[in-house]
């Protein structure tokens, strides 16, 4: 079998890939492991009638030019926006609600601390400015400091231009970026929950404590994000994280690409430095001009490549990469909505609708839960986020009936698949006890669970390490940094092998930036002779 170009995994970034270089004419032929598309961004019925977004839960990354260019709403994405989008109940009955109306915000935060209230709009506004300031990058290979191109020179132009209207405001965005998360928040607010709440966004799917440094940017990666324009909001999308996915591949298979499941590919044909194909599991071999991989770069060098075929120092780089996670993703069916002290009935109200924070709810918890982590213990107050994506999509579930998702951390990185098989349903219950301090009854509720630990989103998603990212998001992998320094703008040290998966600029998160961006150096290395 032969074609032009062959991608390997259909993730999200895979498909967006494809579908820009089917886009532009090039055979493209897109091979996927699993039965079904999405990578981590996929819908499952676990169990009948109840369909999960198993892995990746929301959207609010995604780009827009994304969206646009491939036209994904007339493809069937439908975004389902969530307000409020943060709900931290406590155990007294009390809770911080949090959405885009700033007066019913400011009255919540109010209730803490009036001078938090007070200061909240200033820091929001100073994280939407710096995110601006930043978002030029996103859309864009990354400038490399050594081979420094003319291209190069206009995100950079916005990215300086932004910079001069924070010119008050730099040291403190310094310090943010490159400092801990923890130090920050302190510096600008002194109630709980309020500060353990937008912690959460520093520490996500990192193995890092709010403390760690570096932890601030972290956090403004996630609020970079908008759904319909509006900043900071994320979404549900209806159908399910698969039905992103599946509207991608739709634009892809317009545009003339081809997509196989259950073909798992076993290595990347190499010969005399460029790669010629794949090989696939059942032995078939797949010739192309370019091979591109939006597997992670371990996974991709190391197991489809061989470190025989890369130079010593690439092999080096590459085992460098930090692939732990803290991250557990639990999957939920219940017999129906979980009621919060403090309100008022049992029907859906604004505390459904977004993130609910429960566990870990202070930094000095999160800062706990990290540290029995780190000693390989499972924290007895781990950070829970809980969403209930049914209740803004009743196809997911039954009448009456609810699916839910929990985000878990911190998870020792070191414990393997037999640790973990011996101790699953017991860490889960402790994390539904945790819910039943604020929401009395919920673990009734739960009539179906999954329990996927890091070893198990590697087995079934081949995520190395169970690492959501692809790898670490320190302030040493990113940008001209990520994966390594020398390989940032998607080409390998292989002729005609690109990368074009969230181990590359600009990182993790359901973005497709990276591999529009990917597919931007394709077509111009095709365009001069190169690829």
């Amino acid at each position: 079998m032969r074609c032009d170009t062959v991608v390997i995994g259909g993730g999200h970034n895979g498909l967006v890939t494809a579908a820009y270089l089917a886009r532009r004419g090039l055979e493209t032929l897109v091979v996927e492991r699993r039965p079904l598309l999405g990578g981590a961004c996929v819908t499952e019925e676990l169990w009948p009638g109840y369909k999960v977004s198993r892995a990746a839960y929301v959207v609010g990354l995604l780009r827009p030019a994304v969206i646009r260019e491939l036209e994904l709403e007339r493809h069937g994405l439908q975004l389902l926006r969530r307000d409020p989008w943060s709900y931290t109940p406590l155990a007294d009955g009390r809770g911080l609600l949090m959405g885009s109306d700033p007066q019913a915000t400011h009255r919540e935060i109010s209730r803490f601390s009036p001078r938090d209230a007070a200061r909240f709009p200033e820091y929001e506004a100073l994280l939407d400015r710096t995110a601006r300031m930043l978002e030029p990058l996103l859309d864009v290979p990354p400038p490399d400091p050594a081979h420094p191109l003319l291209a190069d020179l206009w995100p950079l132009l916005r990215m300086a231009r932004a910079a001069v209207g924070l010119r008050r405001d730099l040291a403190r965005v310094f310090q943010l970026l490159v400092g801990p998360a923890r130090s920050a928040l302190e510096g600008w607010f002194e109630s709980e929950p309020l500060r353990g709440t937008l912690a959460t966004d520093a520490v996500i799917g990192a193995w890092a404590a709010p403390s760690t440094p570096g932890t601030g940017y972290v956090l403004f990666h996630h609020v970079m994000g908008e759904t319909g324009g509006a900043r900071g909001v994320w979404a549900n999308v209806r159908g399910g994280m698969g039905a992103l996915s599946e509207a991608i591949a739709q634009a892809a298979r317009a545009a003339g690409a081809e997509i196989h499941i259950d073909s798992p590919v076993r290595r990347i044909v190499v010969d005399q430095g460029r790669a010629k194909g794949v090989e696939l599991e059942d032995g078939r071999v797949i010739e192309a001009r370019t091979v591109v991989s939006s597997v992670d770069p371990r996974r991709t060098f190391l197991g489809l490549v061989g470190a025989d075929q890369l130079p010593a120092e690439v092999v080096a780089d590459v085992e460098a990469i930090d692939f732990r996670s803290p991250s557990v993703k639990i999957n939920l069916a219940l017999d129906g909505l979980p009621r919060f002290k403090g309100s008022a009935d049992g029907r859906v109200g604004p505390e459904h609708r977004g993130t609910i924070h429960v566990g870990a709810q202070t930094l000095d918890e999160l800062e706990a839960a990290f540290a029995a982590a780190c000693r390989g213990e499972l924290p007895e107050r781990p950070m829970v986020e809980l969403t209930l994506p049914s209740v803004l999509d009743d196809g997911l579930a039954p009448d009456g009936h609810h699916v839910a998702s929990m985000f878990v951390q911190y998870a020792p990185h070191d414990l393997d698949a037999a640790a973990w098989d011996a101790q699953r349903d017991r860490f889960a219950d402790r994390v539904f006890a945790m819910v039943d301090e604020v929401a009395p009854g919920f673990s009734e509720r739960v009539v179906h669970r999954e329990v996927l630990a890091p070893p198990d989103l590697e087995r079934i998603f081949g995520l190395t390490g169970g690492n959501i990212f692809h790898g670490a998001m320190g302030l040493d992998r990113l940008a001209f940094m990520r994966p390594f320094a020398g390989w940032a703008r998607y080409r390998t040290p292989i002729d005609g092998l690109y990368l074009c998966g969230a181990g590359t600029h600009p990182g993790g998160g359901v973005m497709g930036a990276c591999g529009r961006n990917a597919a931007a150096v394709i077509l111009c290395d095709r365009k001069r002779g190169r690829g």
